[in-house]
């Protein structure tokens, strides 16, 4: 019998939030981003769900790869662009659209010898600072690729680093609109948090949106609004079940450490997850756990392979009993990783990209 840990892809909950996103921004085309293996969920597991998108945005030239083999013939973007010059290769190959950030990646595309120009988006650092030409280099950049034999068409792109925040987006339309003034092509500048919270600027958006992290069911905002709030709903569940019940006294301790002390006489019972099935270590005493559909606790350090739960509000669970860590039980009860997350003191993209190979997984 296999270790009674589970993970599950919800297929009708992606084909749901990709539906919302593209409600988000009705008159913008819709990448569904992919990268980091679909954010944990796997790119062969998530394709039917998603294959109702405009085009799949990735960065990494073996996920596009899976993407053609899986049959997609539409557009593929590389969100950083080639990586060296050789990856322009494999660009005309797949028919690849891609990101121009440095002068480096111009360099290599004015060596490139194709037949077949390619399709790039420029990008602009408007205020993140991580990638792209800043306002003042951003149209010599244009010109450059303008002059080039290599290149058929240029969009635009810059990416937000406060949508989700009480700055906005508003200055760094600004700064993109500047750059960006009568020159020909389509814009990209809207992510998830962009797309939902700004949903009222059309201009903002652009023509195509990048939503990632809310196709996959956890607010781009939390804790400021949750997954029901934007109409989300989870596509990924982790679920154990009790492997055993201890009956505690007051001043009894649980796990490592003896960071959690009994005050009162208590059950808990000890499940199969733990930090190496890539649950958070740092969730402490007091993180939601669903067991039997019923919201309770966790209580002590989490450990490699088994984690403690407070099984007061659930009397009648025992050895066996389902377990949900985050997604949705069996009742249809919804613990959002964002919560999880946040008692991590991280995101939920981390938890979904951290799931570790030993854990199965199937899709529903």
């Amino acid at each position: 019998m296999p270790r009674p840990i589970l993970a599950t892809i919800h297929i009708e909950a992606l084909r749901h939030n990709l539906a919302r996103m593209r409600s988000a921004a009705p008159d913008a085309r819709v990448w569904a981003v992919v990268k980091a293996n679909a954010y944990g969920h796997g790119i062969e597991r998530v394709y039917e769900a998603l294959r109702g998108a405009d085009g799949f945005a990735l960065l990494d030239l073996q996920e596009a790869e899976r993407v053609r083999a899986l049959g997609w013939r539409g557009p593929i973007l590389l969100l950083e662009g080639a990586f060296e010059p050789r990856d322009l290769e494999l660009c005309s190959r797949l028919s690849l659209w891609h990101t121009v950030h440095c002068d480096e990646q111009i360099d290599w595309l004015a060596a490139h010898k194709t037949q077949v120009p390619h399709r790039v988006f420029l990008k602009l650092n408007s205020g993140m600072n991580r990638l792209g030409f800043t306002p003042q280099r951003f149209r010599a950049a244009w010109a450059r690729l303008d002059a080039l034999p290599q290149v058929q068409e240029i969009s635009f792109m810059t990416h937000f680093s406060d949508a989700d925040g009480a700055r906005g987006i508003a200055h760094q339309v600004r700064a993109f609109d500047e750059a960006t003034r009568d020159l020909p092509g389509e814009r990209s500048l809207s992510n998830s948090a962009a797309a939902l919270r700004h949903a009222g600027d059309a201009h903002a958006r652009g023509d195509w949106i990048r939503p990632g992290i809310a196709v996959y069911g956890s607010a781009p905002d939390f804790p400021q609004h949750d997954i029901a709030h934007w109409g989300l709903q989870p596509t990924m569940t982790l679920a154990s079940r009790i492997l055993a019940v201890q009956q505690l006294q007051p001043g009894d301790t649980v796990g490592y450490g003896s960071s959690f002390v009994a005050e009162e006489p208590m059950r808990i019972g000890v499940i199969a997850c733990g930090y190496a099935d890539g649950y958070p270590r740092h969730c402490g005493t007091g993180t939601p756990v669903l067991v039997d559909g019923v919201r309770t606790r966790l209580v002590g350090r989490v450990s490699m392979d088994m984690s403690a739960v407070d099984l007061a509000p659930v009397p009648q669970a025992g050895f066996g009993t389902p377990v949900t860590l985050w997604g949705r039980a069996d009742n249809g009860t919804v613990l959002a990783i964002d919560e999880i997350a946040a008692s991590a003191g991280t995101l939920g993209y981390e938890l979904m990209c951290a799931l570790a190979p030993r854990v199965p997984v199937v899709v529903d």
